[in-house]
């Protein structure tokens, strides 16, 4: 049997013994890590895990953490969390702020809300363990690292976590998004994009800018190329797909009278769908080169993918799953979610172990800001995003709904009546 409301509520009473829910939120703020150092934050973990009864698994991937939890017969769910900062200097005013500051990239905040990943997992660890008596089969609790590297999903892969966590029936995951806290949605189908990085270097040759006709000018060149990129998504690309094509930098020369021997151009690329994805990457490599041949480049360029994220491509039958019973649990704070146009390595999880999943925001803005932003028309401009400064999700009710989102979804499949 799946899960019955009287399961999730039977789980869910334990919410008022998570005093210290709130308080390890506000540690893991104040003490980011960046990709691959969680060392400190998996520490937590471990320690919270053990705590609560869970084979604890650590330093899977690098800095990875899996805690299993078996009771009985019955399906296993695996729910994962991501633990990552970014090297962004804090401007929230909190008094839990961050004033970590790394050597190699400057100061260091958690301004994506993994932090709220972990704790809410770490609270619906606790409620699981402590409501055995409503569920029955395996619990996976994934910890991971490195997500804003695009590499610590394929790490803990690569590190045997099929092994670790045996065959897997469905896999789930988070993010706190700039909604309003309290609300959760779902979205079944693509929900975030693939995104590919690139980086182009361009070799020219170098002359005097008196002598123009010497030379083969990269910043000429690569400025064609930009304009002609422009052309992938509003001529190749069928106005039905969704496609992003991103020139964030140009980088050439040194000197206004020197024209230099080479250019390095560095972008991003968004799709929805593998097809489009491939067409999308073929066409910027045909134009590099041909643009290259056309102004009689010395050397063929250089291309290099990289922080190549996974399209996020909810199971339908999953997701129905989960949304009624989000429906069920939270009445009208559940909705659906709109198509992201953000990247995740989540799905390469599930992907590589060959299991169904379903990946859903919450929201992590005061519903007052929130409101206020929205009869103004300026979401955009009032409400901080992820990756912003000042990103600062409200402890409640973020800490509360994500920590039983987690729940109702995994009681959609261990949950007894």
């Amino acid at each position: 049997m799946t899960s019955a409301s009287g399961a999730v509520e039977r789980v869910l009473a334990g919410l008022a013994g998570l005093e210290w829910l709130e308080e390890t939120y506000c540690d893991l703020h104040a003490h980011p890590e960046l990709s691959h150092e969680e060392h400190r934050t998996a520490a937590v973990v471990v320690q919270r895990l053990q705590s609560l009864g869970y084979d604890v698994r650590e330093g899977v991937g690098g800095t990875g953490v899996v805690g299993l939890l078996r009771n009985g017969e019955g399906p296993t769910v695996l729910l994962r969390a991501d633990m990552d900062a970014l090297p962004v200097r804090e401007e929230t005013g909190l008094a839990y702020a961050s004033t970590v500051v790394s050597e190699e990239q400057g100061p260091v905040m958690h301004a994506c809300g993994h932090d709220v990943h972990v704790a809410c997992l770490l609270g619906a660890a606790a409620l699981m363990s402590g409501g055995r008596h409503a569920w029955s089969g395996r619990l996976v609790v994934l910890f991971q690292p490195a997500e804003e590297t695009a590499d610590g999903a394929r790490g803990m892969v690569e590190d045997g976590l099929a092994d670790i966590v045996g065959d897997v029936d469905v896999v789930m995951g988070q993010h706190v998004l700039p909604m309003p806290a309290g609300v959760v949605g779902t979205l079944a189908g693509p929900v975030l994009s693939a995104a590919d990085s690139m980086t182009i270097t361009l070799h020219g040759r170098g002359a005097h800018g008196s002598m123009p006709q010497a030379s083969v000018d990269p910043v000429v060149l690569a400025a064609a190329i930009v304009l002609r990129l422009q052309t992938v998504v509003a001529r190749e690309v069928a106005p039905a797909d969704t496609a992003v094509l991103t020139v964030g930098s140009i980088q050439a020369g040194t000197k206004s009278n020197v024209i230099p021997d080479s250019a390095q151009l560095k972008l991003n690329v968004r799709t929805y769908a593998e097809d489009v994805r491939a067409a999308v990457l073929e066409a910027i490599e045909r134009i590099v080169r041909a643009e290259c041949v056309a102004s009689r480049c010395p050397r063929e360029p250089e291309l290099e993918l990289y922080d190549r994220y996974p399209l996020t491509d909810n199971d339908g039958a999953t997701t129905a799953r989960v949304s009624s019973a989000f429906a069920r649990h939270f009445g009208d704070r559940a909705a659906e979610l709109p198509q992201q146009s953000a990247s995740e390595d989540f799905s390469d999880i599930p992907n590589a172990l060959g299991a169904p999943y379903t990946y859903w925001g919450i929201g992590g803005t005061d519903p007052d800001v929130y409101a206020a932003a929205e009869e103004a028309g300026r979401i955009a401009q009032d409400v901080p995003v992820n990756h912003s400064a000042a990103f600062a999700p409200p402890l409640q009710p973020t800490l509360t709904t994500g920590t039983e989102a987690l729940v109702v979804a995994a009681l959609a499949w261990l949950g007894t009546s």
